[in-house]
């Protein structure tokens, strides 16, 4: 894995200013809109960005060496436990669309990500932030970050 080892501050909209070891920003494989997504006026019906955030996770997740199915197995659950999102221009049927995911800040029950989704000609589709939390599988109990996880996250903070 290699990543660009710079200090820079970001700034998330309303988020507050994070100073970052380095830039933990990830953007997503290309996805295409598929007719199946939109709506009868050719948009993306609204429940669909959910499912490209999910995507976006994932893939960060896995970039960092991650499996979530193996984070599963090891009795380790993450549900979403908040989601905003601020629609800006229509997403369309063949349009493609990136998800850039940022992680807001060190996790400790839940882990809090903000994103932007941009489509091919670079305009700002939608922002979004999700909360998910760590809970045990078996018993669905919070748990504090799993210290594995930890360990990934840490060098993104002071």
């Amino acid at each position: 894995m290699i990543l660009n080892f710079f200090f820079r501050k970001l700034w998330i909209d309303s988020t507050p200013t994070i100073l970052l070891k380095f830039h933990p920003h990830f953007h997503s494989s290309p996805i295409k809109i598929r007719y199946g997504e939109t709506d009868q006026m050719g948009v993306v019906h609204h429940s669909n960005y959910l499912r490209y955030l999910e995507v976006a996770r994932l893939e960060w997740l896995q970039s960092l060496g991650v499996s979530y199915a193996q984070m599963e197995r090891q009795g380790v659950a993450m549900p979403v436990i908040k989601a905003n999102l601020d629609y800006k221009v229509p997403a369309c049927f063949e349009d493609d669309i990136i998800v850039e995911i940022q992680l807001v800040q060190m996790p400790k029950v839940r882990i809090s990500f903000a994103y932007k989704i941009k489509n091919q000609r670079q305009e700002l589709v939608a922002t979004a932030q999700t909360d998910l939390a760590f809970l045990d599988a078996k018993s669905r109990r919070p748990i504090r970050c799993p210290e594995e996880f930890l360990s990934l996250f840490s060098p993104f903070f002071d």
